[in-house]
């Protein structure tokens, strides 16, 4: 069953339940209050009847005093000690039997009770014994008939069944109407999510209102929808990033594997019989087989990277390691270019890994000073600031134009492509990669022709 209807026959039964409790409190009440009515106004005239009696008066003799007591339909009857009607105000069945008088004799108190005297059906009757200065009056009796009762609550009856019937149905039409209201919202989120497919995840559920519970539902949905939205466009930018990271170390690789291959051949045919071509074959191998060899531990540095390859983290001095790799860079660089270690005042601790941070200081050092003309300068500092610790490398090369300067980390990337033999453009990558592993980054400040200012930026403090 679906939930509007489940919703509607629970509020049905609900509201049926509390008009029945409600139907049947007032019937009883009511039906109380005109008893009790009835009751006490008989008991009220049969005491003044029997004051009147006992002070001497005829009671019925005086019209004014009986229609005064007779009002609302009362009767009155005067007995003797042995129940004989002395006078009345109404016909009665000789056949009826009225106890009450003869309680109220035995007693010598008031006694009250259901009879049937009058020609209308059930009475009350309250008997109040007397004794005049004269005469054989002994009882005085007051009665009035329930049928006014009974109509009325015939006629209350009838109506709270028709008023109640018409309420009732009120209610399953309103309960109805309130949860097709109250539910709409759902059916436009089914809606709409039944538009939905995995290549189009753009679109977004309804939102009526925001702050009801289906509205921070569908809120919450589209919620994930922007994540799932950002997740699927991240694996589709990872699969090209990967499918072009693939056709590029492919290209990479066939250069080298055509050389050698050339070369090789060339050696198998003729080379070998003239030394000197020979010598030329060999090392143009060696040559090849040696960037073959930089570009597949470049690739592997990356895999590495890619799958989270563990770090040994441990608290270092970040201006030791910038030292060394400096030191290093002079000496491959044979002079050519200047390279200068500023140390700071202090030493710079952070906690990474050592050997990767010297790895990515050294990829930034050569990356400057094979991009610095000759007789040029790279200057390497070091400083703290803001809770991070800063390697930077500056040098006086051939700088990078502001439109290259986001795509210099990418993967075979390279700014110079007259240069493009130098290197297979993955030290930048792995760089960063080895930043980012370390919740830290790199930072690139350039001008073209006026030299470029690498920053590596790693947190002090140890987030893990």
């Amino acid at each position: 069953m679906p939930i509007r209807w489940r919703l509607t026959l629970f509020n049905a039964t609900i509201i049926g339940a509390i008009l029945l409790a409600l139907g049947i409190s007032l019937f009883f009440l009511l039906r109380g209050a005109l008893l009790s009515g009835v009751e006490d106004t008989v008991r009220s005239r049969a005491l003044a009847a029997a004051r009147s009696v006992d002070s001497g008066e005829n009671l019925l003799e005086d019209e004014e005093d009986a229609a005064q007591l007779t009002a609302d339909g009362v009767f009155l009857i005067l007995r003797d000690e042995q129940g004989k009607v002395l006078d009345r105000t109404t016909r009665f069945s000789a056949a009826s039997r009225d106890p009450i008088w003869e309680r109220a004799l035995a007693s010598g108190n008031p006694a009250g009770g259901r009879a049937e005297l009058s020609s209308e059906g059930s009475d009350y009757v309250y008997a109040v014994p007397v004794n005049p200065p004269s005469g054989q009056a002994r009882v005085v009796e007051a009665g009035k008939s329930y049928d006014s009762v009974e109509d009325t609550l015939e006629a209350f009856t009838t109506v709270l069944i028709v008023g109640g019937l018409l309420a009732f149905l009120l209610s399953v039409g309103g309960a109805y109407l309130l949860a097709r209201a109250a539910l709409s919202p759902v059916e436009a989120v089914v809606s709409s999510a039944r538009e939905m497919t995995e290549g189009d995840l753009s679109q977004r559920l309804p939102v009526a209102h925001p702050k009801d519970e289906i509205g921070r539902l569908a809120t919450t949905i589209n919620g994930l929808l922007a994540h799932l939205e950002a997740a699927f466009a991240r694996r589709e930018e990872a699969l090209s990033r990967q499918r072009r990271f693939a056709a590029d170390a492919s290209h990479e690789l066939r250069t080298p594997l055509t050389s050698i291959s050339g070369y090789a051949q060339m050696l198998e045919e003729w080379g070998l019989r003239d030394p000197a071509t020979a010598r030329e074959g060999v090392e143009a191998i060696l040559q090849e087989s040696e960037r073959m060899q930089g570009l597949v531990e470049g690739l592997l540095a990356l895999a590495r990277g890619d799958e989270g390859a563990p770090l040994e983290i441990e608290h270092n001095d970040l201006a030791a390691v910038a030292e060394e790799a400096a030191r290093t860079a002079q000496t491959a660089a044979g002079g050519k270019v200047n390279v200068a270690y500023l140390p700071p005042k202090q030493p710079v601790g952070a906690p990474f890994d050592r050997n990767r941070i010297r790895q990515a200081a050294s990829i930034l050092l050569d990356n400057a000073v094979k991009y610095t003309p000759e007789g040029g300068k790279v200057t390497v500092a070091v400083r703290e600031e803001d809770g991070l610790a800063a390697l930077e490398v500056s040098d006086t090369g051939i700088g990078i134009s502001e439109d290259q300067a986001p795509l210099v980390f990418e993967r075979f990337y390279r700014s110079d492509k007259a240069r493009a033999s130098s290197g297979a453009g993955l030290g930048l990558s792995i760089a960063r990669q080895i930043a980012e592993a370390h919740d830290g980054r790199i930072e690139v400040e350039s001008a073209q022709g006026e030299g470029s200012t690498f920053i590596l930026l790693l947190p002090t403090v140890n987030g893990g």
